[in-house]
């Protein structure tokens, strides 16, 4: 089976970092959350935006 060395990579960091917070879903969204404000990098969120595209078409 071929492996792919940069899926590997991201998988180890996401067991590391899951191991961090005891596996607790909450606590590793919360982490990933205050990561995401402390970087200052613009977010986007598709969300509403769906929604809004979504109308635009039916019409």
């Amino acid at each position: 089976m071929w492996k792919d060395k940069i899926v590997e990579e991201l998988h180890k960091f996401r067991e590391a970092h899951a191991a961090q917070f005891n596996y607790e879903v909450r606590a590793i969204v919360e982490s990933l959350r205050e990561e995401e404000e402390k970087s200052g990098r613009q977010v986007v969120s598709f969300a509403k935006g769906r929604k809004e595209e979504t109308k635009e078409v039916e019409k």
